[in-house]
């Protein structure tokens, strides 16, 4: 169930790692990357029994829309009993979650 998808200016990647699904992200999430990014992230929604850790360590930037899909997924992982973390988000990054919330959401750590 593993798989690399490459856009433009975006690329993920998602494997299942000791019981955890991870997603990496690399490039710049931006509008138009978000469609495909989306349907990328159809596979953590399905996370009964796993935890999800979303990789943001080479990911330059995030636009809203972007951040809409980290907080859908959210929801759903919770209502299913499981946690999203997100870990490696640049100093730009980390700063706009503060700034709208999403700090006291996510569980947010500096690496994997």
């Amino acid at each position: 169930m593993n798989g690399k998808i490459v856009l433009k200016n975006m690329k993920t990647e998602f494997i299942e790692e000791n019981q955890n699904y991870v997603m990496t992200f690399e490039g710049r999430l931006d509008t138009p990357a978000s469609l495909q990014v989306g349907r990328d992230m159809q596979v953590l929604y399905d996370c009964e029994g796993h935890d999800i850790i979303l990789d943001c360590t080479n990911l330059e930037y995030i636009t809203s829309s972007g951040m809409r899909l980290f907080l859908d997924l959210l929801k759903v992982a919770k209502s299913k009993g499981s946690k999203c973390t997100l870990v490696g988000l640049n100093e730009d990054i980390y700063n706009v979650f503060n700034e709208v919330g999403f700090v006291n959401l996510f569980d947010i750590r500096p690496t994997r």
